[in-house]
């Protein structure tokens, strides 16, 4: 008897291909809990983790949810009021995980993608973490052609890939051809769900 699904964790750095290889895991029928898509359904219009919000940060929230450029500006470089919004945030993303886990309780594989999964933790309990990775140059074009950034934004934002790629079970090119990216895809789907 299965104790439950394998759980793959699904990181990488902003540019490097992370949502097409979600899409290609949901392609392959693998079940992927989006923890950003979380966060925005917590924070979005109606959102459930708006009053706990707007309490600890007047002003930051309204119709459309949380006001993000707001919110940024209320806790950028403030560790304490930053720490204060992820005490309200995590567990309820938390509670989130743990309901997608008891939905997908009978699959062999269901993925966690979570982008700050070595910045923020959140890795023990995963079976293997899988980086999503591409040529600096190829990551800098993607980033670049976004709507509204700049090379300053870029660089504020951009963290060091080799850190991440040294902590992985898998490494998923994206800067190689989509049928070559598909096909190392359903290779680490294969060995994670291969009987044991």
């Amino acid at each position: 008897m299965s104790a439950g699904p394998k759980i793959l964790g699904l990181t990488g750095s902003i540019g490097m291909g992370k949502s097409t290889v979600a899409a290609m895991l949901r392609d392959l029928g693998v079940p992927v809990f989006d923890a950003d898509a979380a966060v925005h359904e917590l924070q979005g219009p109606g959102g459930a983790l708006l009053p706990k919000i707007e309490e600890a940060f007047p002003g930051t929230t309204g119709p459309s949810g949380v006001d993000r450029a707001s919110l940024g500006a209320a806790v950028f470089g403030n560790r304490e009021r930053l720490s204060l919004l992820e005490r309200i945030v995590h567990p309820a993303v938390a509670a989130m995980r743990g309901d997608f886990l008891r939905k997908n309780a009978d699959v062999p594989l269901v993925v966690f993608d979570i982008p700050l999964l070595f910045e923020k933790g959140g890795y023990e309990g995963l079976d293997a973490v899988a980086v999503v990775s591409a040529p600096a140059a190829a990551q800098r074009a993607r980033v670049l052609a976004r709507p509204g950034m700049t090379e300053e934004k870029f660089e504020q934002i951009l963290v060091p890939d080799a850190e991440k790629r040294a902590r992985a079970d898998h490494i998923i090119d994206t800067g190689i051809s989509l049928d070559r990216t598909r096909e190392r895809v359903a290779g680490i789907v294969q060995a994670l769900t291969r009987a044991e």
